[in-house]
């Protein structure tokens, strides 16, 4: 079975996640849609230093928005807020050194932020870490580190800040998530990927962009004020693709998206009018809602299963230090 579905998701990415399934896609975009005025809306980009998400950050301040870049690494941030100014004549463009697999410093910047008094009006989770290594790898506060990342960080950089995108008009929550997603069922025995024989930094990562999705549905319940979505930006050229993995980007090289194309429903889910018309808690594909399964359910997760997750979420949380 698990080869069948790798199969499935292989010829389903080769047809609509490259190059060519986003040049078909397209076609059928409104050029109104990102006709809009972001001048006065704020947003919050994780990884917002490279690959998808500095084009992202690119995007939106050639549009006028304040950007705010969340990296871990203030040289290459510093590097890329220079860049984008100068590629886009905005000076509103702010960075912020942090790890989002460090929840004590989360914390720290969500209350700093809070206290500033600054606006938000959008957050769009994009960082994420893919280990390609076959070992497993702990934190210093000893958590899976992309369990630590994906999962977990999103969850307390989003519940954190909660209270500063409610004080904003029109607030969005948006997560990059992936399509090998749909190749994955929750699995709430083994978040942390201590069970494996073997450890699979690939099917971990694809463990925790479904763990995201179904964050996505649980958060749009929980928070209706604000409007919340993912998407899987396709297969594209970052640097992240080619240090986590290597084979795949030397045998897909020549059919990967540019990072332009992979952050453009990342951006046109952040300022477009009408996302605020669709229904919140959706997964999204080259400007469309699409399913978070493929054809066969073997990848469904009961109601109960995936509220647990978030109570999970929730408890870790509030055991590991705040301060």
């Amino acid at each position: 079975m698990s080869l069948f579905r790798n199969v499935v998701w292989f010829v389903k990415g080769l047809k609509e996640y490259t190059r060519s399934g986003y040049e078909t896609a397209s076609k059928n975009f409104k050029p109104e849609d990102m006709m809009v005025d972001i001048s006065q809306r704020s947003f919050m980009i994780t990884g917002g230093n490279s690959g998808i998400g500095k084009s992202a950050a690119l995007a939106i301040a050639k549009k006028g928005g304040t950007v705010h870049i969340i990296c871990r690494n203030r040289q290459r941030g510093e590097a890329a807020v220079t860049e984008i100014k100068t590629a886009s004549g905005n000076e509103k463009i702010h960075l912020h050194e942090l790890d989002i697999s460090r929840p004590k410093d989360i914390y720290a910047f969500a209350e700093s932020f809070e206290q500033s008094g600054k606006p938000l009006h959008v957050l769009i989770n994009n960082a994420g870490v893919l280990v390609s290594e076959k070992v497993r790898q702990l934190t210093a506060d000893g958590l899976e580190v992309t369990f630590a990342t994906n999962t977990l960080g999103v969850h307390i950089l989003t519940s954190a800040l909660i209270p500063v995108l409610l004080r904003n008009e029109d607030p969005r929550v948006i997560i990059v998530t992936s399509g090998g997603m749909l190749v994955q069922k929750l699995n709430l025995k083994d978040l942390q990927f201590e069970k494996m024989q073997t450890f699979d930094g690939t099917m971990a990562y694809a463990q925790t962009k479904r763990q995201e999705v179904i964050m996505t549905e649980q958060y749009a319940k929980k928070w209706p004020s604000i409007h919340f979505s993912c998407t899987h930006p396709g297969w594209a050229d970052t640097p992240g693709v080619q240090l986590s993995i290597p084979d795949f980007y030397h045998k897909m090289k020549d059919r990967l998206r540019t990072s332009e194309q992979g952050a453009d429903t990342i951006v046109w889910l952040a300022v477009a009018s009408c996302v605020k018309e669709l229904p919140s808690g959706l997964f999204f594909q080259d400007r469309k809602p699409v399913s978070t399964h493929l054809p066969l359910a073997w990848t469904k997760s009961t109601p109960e299963e995936c509220e647990e997750l978030l109570k999970i979420l929730d408890d870790m949380s509030q055991s590991l230090p705040s301060a």
